[in-house]
């Protein structure tokens, strides 16, 4: 951005390759935070820091965690013959916002896209395939968002879990095309649950 001191450019440049964050938000956010308080500036740096080095994943299911296992995994109330595959640490928010669901989770930490070179061996399927293999998963969701990936990823996973003996479903498409589930409200992740097909 041409006009900026090489300071300001530096962090609205760091502002807009977060996801979401366009030119003109990134360069407000940056004014912004340069109007900010040192000790906020501070504060705010410090709790950035502090997240990426305590948030890790979960041992089982990959969610995020600040331990060694989420709080779904760690709830001894949670079914754990359901597994639901979600994308992203976020879809795993968007689902549970729904309180429509009581089992189990499983990130992939993305989708099938070979394009971008993300294919099976970059995502968690291999986890995926030996919790399923324990025999007390009863049924699997299938719950990646419903674009082209994660139309792609959902057929592929439900053709290796075929051979092992587990109720397969996805969830209906009460969500838009090319929608993601951290965006989709409560009622329609609930509908889409309860409207999920068996493939």
């Amino acid at each position: 951005m041409t006009g900026l001191i090489k300071p300001l450019h530096n962090v609205y440049d760091q502002l807009r390759r977060l996801p979401g964050v366009g030119n003109k938000s990134a360069l407000r956010l940056a004014y912004h935070i340069v109007d900010m308080k040192e000790e906020d500036v501070r504060r705010l740096a410090e709790t950035l820091v502090a997240a990426k080095q305590d948030i890790r994943l979960c041992k089982t299911c990959f969610n995020l965690t600040d331990g060694d296992i989420c709080s779904v995994c760690a709830d001894e109330k949670r079914d754990r013959g359901t597994i639901c595959v979600v994308g992203q640490p976020q879809d795993v928010t968007a689902m549970e916002r729904s309180r429509s669901y009581q089992g189990v989770y499983h990130v992939l930490h993305g989708c099938l896209s070979p394009l971008d070179g993300v294919g099976p061996e970059n995502l968690k399927v291999k986890e995926l395939i030996r919790r399923v293999e324990t025999g007390k998963v009863e049924e699997v969701i299938l719950a990646t968002n419903s674009d082209v990936e994660g139309e792609t990823t959902a057929a592929y996973l439900a053709q290796l879990l075929r051979p092992l003996n587990v109720r397969i479903s996805r969830i209906a498409q009460g969500l838009p095309m090319g929608g993601d589930l951290e965006y989709a409200d409560e009622v329609t992740l609930a509908k889409a649950l309860e409207n999920r097909t068996e493939l």
